[in-house]
């Protein structure tokens, strides 16, 4: 193994929402002329929040970093449903909401709890026979999808204001939060999807260490360096 330079090792971005995670890659990459980059969990373009980057010979550990657990907080709009589960899809229905109550809410979250088997949403990344969900769904085809082992450790609401719900809510990695609010709505026979979702936390990497991506394309190389986590440090982080 090459001796690490400084720019090898992690590098913690806060991801603004209409970009995807593959651009924020690239940016970075042609921004400071990084062979390789990668990055440890895909967030959706609407998403927001922590996206941890691999910068050369850390992008070996991407796998590993990949498969932390994950927390989230986000917004869901009851009554509305989507094709994609969330508000970048086409409203496939709307229903009205019924009285509820931030105690009924987190009754109905509280099911979700536990391990269990979730089906990826057709508007996904998640390939059958090398092709991505994503590219069949923009074609009107929908085919049938192997349900994936999943873990929700906490779901819990902490606003409601009518058809909005605040939520925050724990999970292992694949975890699809948008097949969460789409089957929330199901289960309150009114619909709903995902509205808003910020990552706040990747196995021990925080958001709240993250740097905005147009702070970092703005920075040096030398300011890149003090901020990549080395990737001899990295360990502490497995």
């Amino acid at each position: 193994m090459l001796p690490a330079s400084p720019l090898d090792g992690a590098l913690v971005v806060d991801k603004p929402a209409g970009c995807t995670s593959h651009d924020v890659v690239d940016r970075v990459r042609r921004r400071f002329q990084i062979k390789k980059v990668g990055h440890c969990g895909t967030l959706d373009p609407n998403a927001t929040g922590l996206l941890v980057l691999v910068l050369g010979q850390a992008t070996r550990l991407s796998e590993k970093f990949m498969a932390s657990d994950k927390v989230y907080e986000g917004d869901i709009k009851l009554g509305e449903s989507t094709d994609s589960y969330d508000v970048d899809g086409q409203v496939t229905g709307s229903l009205p909401v019924p009285p509820l109550t931030l105690d009924q809410l987190n009754e109905e979250a509280r099911s979700f709890l536990g391990d269990q088997q979730q089906v990826p949403p057709m508007v996904s990344a998640v390939k059958v026979q090398g092709v991505p969900l994503y590219k069949l769904a923009r074609k009107g085809q929908e085919i049938e999808r192997q349900p994936r082992f999943v873990h929700i450790y906490s779901f819990k609401f902490s606003h409601y204001e009518e058809p909005v719900a605040r939520f925050r809510l724990a999970c292992t990695k694949g975890t699809y939060v948008r097949t969460v609010a789409h089957e929330l709505g199901q289960k309150l026979g009114c619909g709903a999807h995902l509205l808003t979702l910020r990552r706040l936390v990747s196995g021990k990497f925080d958001v709240a260490d993250a740097h905005p991506l147009s702070t970092i394309l703005g920075w040096s190389e030398a300011d890149l360096a003090r901020h990549v986590i080395p990737f001899m440090k990295l360990r502490s982080y497995e």
